[in-house]
């Protein structure tokens, strides 16, 4: 099998896994490879995406491994299994890796929560005021790779709209909420098309007002992931100059906290309407 050149977020991930229940066990590469009867640059090569594994495979590891947690290798093991090329492969080289594992791991996600700062959620977002957004790049993007960047944006929606999509919980902060990105008629709309998708059974949008004051993370835009399994959550942090991913357990159990913080500081959902219409009517 010839090596990945560029594995996806979610296949590293399940190599990341993969190292973690070994280094748990306190194998090294070459103990690791004696016990399950291979050589250390397969399990290296596995355990940083670059080769595929088979479900087998992974229950056979994490039997050797003694690893107990069986929710958690199935899930693994349902990882091992894919073999899809999702909607977001056909933009591979034309936009940057880290949309594409975006796109991915929302279609794989079992639940999101975003807190937003500066701009809308991009799940939630008008395909005219997406445009203005990108429109603020720097350098600016050229007209075809705009089209690229909206189109991948406005395809990031339809997860949505699945037979059964993610419970998703935005937090949008006041200053996201009057932001006027392409000027007040499409501010108008983004914010009438917000409070539309707020009306759908498995989208939650709470307002967070200036009054509020500070809340943990608050310089930081982000998008937590659930897994199926919460081992496999993954934060996606917004940066002027790309996305991060986190993965680590301290991060993910901080990310959680600081979530749990602002969204008690946040407005209820029906006050968050309330508040969203009354900025509507003063841009």
């Amino acid at each position: 099998m010839p090596p990945r050149k560029a594995p996806t977020a979610r296949q590293r991930r399940l190599g990341i896994e993969l190292r973690k229940i070994r280094e748990h066990t306190g194998l090294s590469l070459t103990a690791g490879a004696a016990m399950l009867g291979t050589d250390r640059t397969t399990i290296s090569n596995i355990e940083s995406g670059r080769f595929g594994v088979s479900p087998e495979r992974v229950r056979s590891w994490a039997g050797h491994y003694e690893c107990p947690d069986v929710a958690y290798i199935e899930a693994l093991a349902d990882m091992a299994a894919e073999r899809i090329n999702g909607w977001w492969e056909d933009y591979r080289g034309d936009l940057a890796s880290d949309a594409l594992d975006l796109a991915e791991l929302e279609h794989h996600a079992a639940a999101i929560r975003s807190v937003q700062i500066m701009y809308m959620p991009g799940l939630l977002q008008t395909e005219d005021y997406a445009r203005a957004v990108f429109s603020e790049s720097v350098p600016p993007p050229s007209p075809a790779r705009q089209r690229r960047q909206l189109s991948h944006r406005l395809k990031r929606r339809d997860v949505l709209d699945r037979a059964n999509p993610p419970a998703c919980t935005f937090l949008i902060h006041e200053a996201a909420l009057r932001m006027t990105y392409g000027g007040s008629k499409i501010a108008r709309g983004q914010l009438d098309y917000l409070l539309k998708q707020s009306d759908r059974d498995n989208v939650t949008v709470r307002a967070i007002p200036f009054a509020a004051g500070g809340f943990p993370y608050a310089s930081s835009s982000a998008h937590y992931v659930c897994g199926t399994v919460p081992q496999l959550d993954t934060v996606q942090t917004d940066t002027a100059t790309g996305s991060g991913f986190l993965v680590a357990e301290t991060s993910l159990e901080n990310w959680r906290v600081a979530l749990n913080r602002t969204e008690e500081r946040s407005l209820d959902p029906e006050s968050s309407r309330d508040f969203i219409r009354k900025i509507a009517e003063q841009v």
